[in-house]
């Protein structure tokens, strides 16, 4: 893939990561997903002079791609091929503790949908793949064909609330060995039928659930909201673009939890927990892409933002 592939990815709501990250010259900044840099590269020019990122990423082409892009910036930035699910030991290891601001943009990159042979999408012919790092061992390929219909039914349901899941399975494990995205798209169209009346393909929902099982994503994100919350020093920003109801719910319940001083049951007459608050919401509810950018780049459409304020330790 040429350079030029880098420049035209779109990063998603850009202009509103930045001023929700309240990015300010000189802070130290940790972008979780760096994908094609486009948010990393915002993040740098608003944190001129003296700014300072640290970005992560599973997908090695997609480091490359930043590396080059963010080259103007190399004295100030540090890339590291890693699951954002180890933020805090990767920030340990830099020196790079506490910091001003961190993003997680879950969506998926335009890079990595335009690459056939890695098989995240079925409007072009590929493997099914599905990996964001060639290190993972497990693919789509294996979850299609070697899982017992009920427990390929479970995925589909659970991590692509698909509310046809059992007819699915059905239908995949009548038809399978299945090997090429376009093979299993097709199956899944004979399991429901095609797109009458549909805004998006029918096989969508089957193809979000095989990615998040691949890359294990929420698990990977369960784990690191903790950290991120870790990392940040007082009045730090953490700030998350998800794509799906599945992420947007986890990061909507772990802002909430810990912008509370009582998490007990309901049911509690007094206070068991002794838990305090350490966030607070910088905005009600979640952000949503402008109308323009929805028309200029529609992958943008289901993206919400959310943004979380480290609040000041409590004085000794």
């Amino acid at each position: 893939m040429s350079p030029q592939a880098v420049v035209e990815h779109e990063p998603v709501m850009v202009d509103e990561v930045v001023r929700a990250l309240n990015v300010r010259p000189g802070g130290r900044y940790v972008d979780c997903t760096v994908g094609g840099g486009g948010h990393a590269l915002a993040i740098l020019r608003a944190a001129e002079p003296g700014g300072s990122l640290l970005g992560l990423d599973r997908d090695p082409r997609a480091l490359a791609h930043t590396k080059e892009r963010l080259k103007q910036y190399q004295a100030d930035v540090q890339l590291v091929q890693s699951d954002f699910s180890h933020v805090a030991e990767v920030c340990a290891e830099a020196s790079f503790e506490p910091v001003h601001g961190l993003l997680l943009d879950l969506g998926m990159s335009s890079l990595q949908l335009g690459e056939a042979e890695r098989g995240f999408s079925f409007q072009s012919e590929g493997p099914l793949d599905m990996r964001f790092s060639p290190d993972q061992t497990i693919t789509a390929a294996d979850i299609v064909n070697e899982y017992e219909k009920d427990d390929l039914a479970h995925v589909l349901r659970t991590y692509g609330e698909e509310t046809r899941a059992r007819r699915i399975a059905r239908r995949i494990v009548e038809r399978r060995p299945l090997h090429t995205t376009t093979e299993l798209a097709k199956v899944v169209e004979e399991a429901v039928g095609g797109r009458v009346r549909r805004q998006s393909h029918p096989a969508t929902r089957t193809f979000q659930a095989l990615r998040i099982a691949v890359n294990q994503e929420l698990l990977s994100l369960e784990a690191a909201l903790p950290q991120a919350y870790g990392l940040l020093g007082d009045l730090g920003r953490l700030v998350v673009l998800a794509y799906h109801s599945l992420e947007d719910r986890l990061v909507k319940q772990y802002i909430r939890r810990e912008s509370r001083d009582c998490i007990c049951p309901p049911k509690l007459p007094v206070c068991m927990c002794e838990h305090k608050a350490g966030l607070r919401l910088v905005s009600r509810g979640a952000l949503r892409p402008s109308d323009d950018e929805v028309a200029a780049n529609p992958r943008s459409r289901s993206a919400r933002l959310r943004v979380a304020e480290r609040l000041p330790a409590p004085a000794a």
